[in-house]
Formats: structure tokens, sequence, C-alpha cells
């Protein structure tokens, strides 16, 4: 074998942007865990959002850090300089069993977290978010920002209460949860009138692409809270589907690229992230892998403004 290996993305083990791997947790020291949830049993139409995980960390595999940050030219900037990041791989999950997936879901987020790392879920359809934010109860208060074309605060449905329609509202309903912003919103889905009106009720602000567009990016990132803790949920779909084809419910009118990741630098200067995630990537409706390359850029790019705002 050669002394030095020039580790081209084709090679080796598909780890989020090559970075090292942790399968003894007991043995974790760093500053991101990346975690992947391939979940998609709360799916209420296209499933494929379990290979979400896989496929964002093969795309990211163009990125390969290798502990070396990266350097953006659009901000004369090297990002994650210093670093340390390490996937600590997938949640396991048991076919026909989703409460018991959602609790391993749980209860790994919690032991992550012990470990006092920054945790990245990358799942899995949009039911993830809620064993999330319930483990990160001792974190609270927190503000949650959710980006997405739907308003996910369906109450019930003939008894689900945890799918992919429901993650908004089981989270206005913990109490280490001090508030909400929804952007993004769009279009039909499965929230009716009443979810609205409620979602209004509890406080949340609610921002579709036109209302983005009238007040950019700055006015949207003005609306949010400031000096508090964060939260972030990012669903594909929030992303216009001719750049994100890739996921279970697609909506026309999305937002593009600089949009997303514009008010994502701008959450990360206005208070703490203490974890976020991306869901809803289903690799098998986007044969060309654009939705993943997308999904793992913003990943990367977030970390890295998160990490800017924390030098001293």
């Amino acid at each position: 074998m050669a002394k030095n290996k020039l580790n081209l993305p084709f090679t080796g083990i598909s780890s989020f942007c090559r970075v090292p791997i942790c399968e003894n947790w007991s043995q974790l020291d760093t500053d991101v865990a990346i975690l992947g949830v391939p979940f998609d049993l709360g799916t209420q139409v296209k499933p494929g959002a379990r290979f979400g995980p896989r496929g964002i960390r093969e795309a990211s595999t163009i990125y390969s850090l290798q502990g070396a940050g990266y350097y953006d030219h659009e901000f004369d900037k090297n990002f994650l300089e210093g670093v340390r990041i390490v996937d600590c791989g997938d949640v396991d999950m048991i076919h026909m069993d989703a409460q018991q997936c959602l609790q391993n879901t749980y209860e790994d987020v919690l032991e992550l977290l012990s470990k006092n790392v920054l945790p990245v879920i990358i799942g899995g359809d949009h039911s993830v978010p809620i064993p999330v934010t319930r483990a990160m109860k001792e974190l609270g208060p927190f503000h949650v920002i959710q980006f997405d074309a739907h308003l996910d605060f369906v109450d019930e449905r003939l008894g689900v209460r945890e799918g992919q329609g429901n993650p908004i509202r089981r989270i206005s309903e913990m109490k280490h949860v001090s508030g909400i912003s929804q952007i993004g919103i769009r279009g039909p889905g499965s929230s009716s009138r009443h979810d609205f009106d409620d979602a209004l009720a509890y406080g949340s602000t609610i921002i579709g692409p036109r209302q983005f567009r009238q007040i950019g990016a700055k006015g949207v990132i003005d609306m949010l809270p400031k000096g508090t803790r964060f939260y972030v949920t990012i669903d594909c779909d929030v992303l216009d589907p001719s750049l994100a084809p890739g996921t279970g419910s697609p909506s026309p009118g999305g937002l593009d690229y600089y949009e997303i990741t514009d008010v994502l630098r701008g959450i990360a200067d206005r208070g703490e992230v203490i974890g976020f995630d991306f869901c809803e990537v289903a690799p098998i409706y986007d044969q060309t892998g654009v939705t993943c390359q997308v999904a793992a850029r913003i990943i990367l790019d977030f970390l890295g403004a998160i990490f800017d705002n924390r030098k001293p």
C-alpha cells in the first residue's frame, strides 16, 4: 500500500464529508456528531427517505474535509478549521415498529448530547425531529425554526400523532420550546385552515415564499428572535423541486440555495444553534443526484456559519 493516499471521493467508506467514523460512542470526543436516522414509516405519500442519510453521505464525499476545513472565496474565509466532526453512523431501525424506531432515535440523541456535542441529524422523514427535540429538553428553552413547504401542524389523524404531518404540532407542545418560526410554507398540504389557525394562536411566525421575496433574507432574519438558542429543522421540500426533485412531497415555488443559506447564516449570527436536521431526501426520485448534493452542501455551509460565529 502506498504511504501517501490521494483519497479521492469515490474511494473508501462514505462517511459525511469523509470525516472519521466513531462506532464506540464511549470514546466519542468531538465538536460535531453526524447521526443518520433512516426512517420513513411516517411517510404519507412516497416512501424512500430511509435512504436519505446514505445518499447525502455519498454526495458529501466530494467535499472531503479531511480535518482541514474549507475556503469559501465569496466570504474570503476558511470555515471549520480546527472543528472536530465525527460521523456516528445510523440509529438502528426496527421494521414495522415505528414507535421503537422513534424511541431508538430519542435514546441515541440523548446519549450524544451527554457528550456535549452539536448533533447534526440526517433523516429520514419529517417525523424525525419529534424524538430529537424531545431529547433536547435539558438544553431548553430554545426556539425552533422550520424550513418546509408544509405546515406539519396536524394534531391527529386516525390515531396517527407522530407522522411526517405532525412534527411541529408535537414540538409546540414541548414546554422547553419557547417559540416556532415556519419559513417557506406554501401550497396544498396535509394541514387544514384550522391547523393554520392553531399555529398562529400558538404564536408561530409563518413566512411563505412570496413574503420571503418581498422582504428578502434580511427581512426574514429580522423577524426571528435574537440572542436565544435555536434548533433548526429543514425539510428538503422547502427547496424548489427544480433544485431538489428527490423528495416525496415536492412543491413548486420553493426557495433557492442562496435564499435558504443566507437565512441559515443569519440564524447562526443571531443566536446559539444547538442542533439541526435535514430530512425528507429520497434519492430514488432523483437519478441525477443533485438533491443529495444540495443537501450536503447546505449542511456543510450551515456548520461553517455556526462555528464561524463561535470564534472568540
